[in-house]
């Protein structure tokens, strides 16, 4: 196989091992801005040592980064901590697996977002993708368990969380790969760690001043919890870096389809890790929204 298969499957672990450690951080020891802002605190110094020993190592002159790339970046930077967030609080509405499943309609909503926005074209197997992707979507946020009319079950705020998150996820993967290629450089990795690096730098300042700010004592807990949370911004850095040389190497439809393994990771661990029960439902939306999105991606 080609290396962007094997990196998009290795982001895709290490995403999915972020998420559960994410997980298991917001049940209890930190909010979830904590738990999102763990993420980036300790992923910054780690992209910052892998990027300087990078150039060290490798002799390169390091790229200059200009206001387009600066520009890209923040609005990647933001949009991924509101969608972090999201999937934070969509933890505790609803199972795991589910959750992730969520996220990842941001393969179709970037679809839709660029019909809307670019005209570009849907071919009829594309609409057929999103017609699935729609039926799977409304499976998963269906709760037979509450009260009231089918609309109302389906219109919940689990429901409301996931989509937001795969808009705000779509919105910064397309802010990263606008600042990737702004990087002057044809070494991909290098390209991938510098703006890995720079994003989560910024993550990391602006969301330690929010906190302090909306929520004091967060920041304090998150340097207690170190002892876990670190992995969880190793675990960051290696889906980051994987995700971001996996897309200039390949066109991004072919690995976001290769990446929708991660769905698969996220039942492993629902079932094995957080002792979860996926219903039959539930099942069946996921195979319906990653039907969706594998067929989206390679005939969209």
């Amino acid at each position: 196989m080609e290396a962007w298969i094997y990196l998009a499957i290795l982001a895709a672990a290490f995403q999915t091992l972020r998420f559960m450690l994410q997980k298991s951080l917001s049940m209890g020891t930190l909010s979830a801005g904590g738990a999102t802002f763990a993420r980036f605190f300790y992923a910054a110094p780690c992209a910052f040592l892998l990027a300087v020993g990078y150039v060290l190592w490798g002799g390169v002159e390091v790229p200059a980064l200009g206001r387009v790339f600066w520009t890209y970046a923040l609005i990647g930077g933001l949009t991924q901590i509101l969608a972090t967030w999201c999937v934070v609080l969509l933890f505790s509405q609803r199972n795991f697996a589910v959750g992730i499943t969520f996220k990842k309609t941001e393969v179709i909503q970037t679809a839709l977002v660029g019909l809307i926005v670019l005209g570009d074209a849907v071919s009829v197997p594309g609409l057929v993708a999103i017609v699935v992707g729609l039926t799977g979507v409304l499976v998963l946020s269906d709760t037979p368990d509450l009260e009231g009319g089918r609309l109302k079950r389906l219109m919940n705020r689990a429901a409301g969380l996931g989509l937001l998150s795969g808009a705000l996820f779509a919105v910064s993967a397309v802010s990263y790969r606008g600042a990737t290629l702004e990087v002057a450089s044809d070494d991909a990795f290098l390209r991938a760690v510098v703006t890995v690096s720079a994003v989560t730098l910024s993550q990391t300042v602006g969301m330690m001043a929010w906190l302090r700010w909306r929520e004091p004592g967060q920041v304090s807990r998150v340097w207690a919890a170190r002892g876990r949370a670190i992995w969880m911004g190793v675990a960051s850095l290696g889906g980051s870096v994987g995700w971001f040389t996996a897309f200039t190497l390949q066109n991004a439809a072919y690995v976001f389809a290769v990446g929708q393994v991660e769905v698969i990771f996220s039942l492993m661990a629902s079932v094995m890790f957080f002792k979860e029960t996926i219903t039959r439902r539930e099942l069946t939306g996921i195979a319906l929204l990653t039907v969706s999105i594998l067929l989206l991606v390679l005939v969209g």
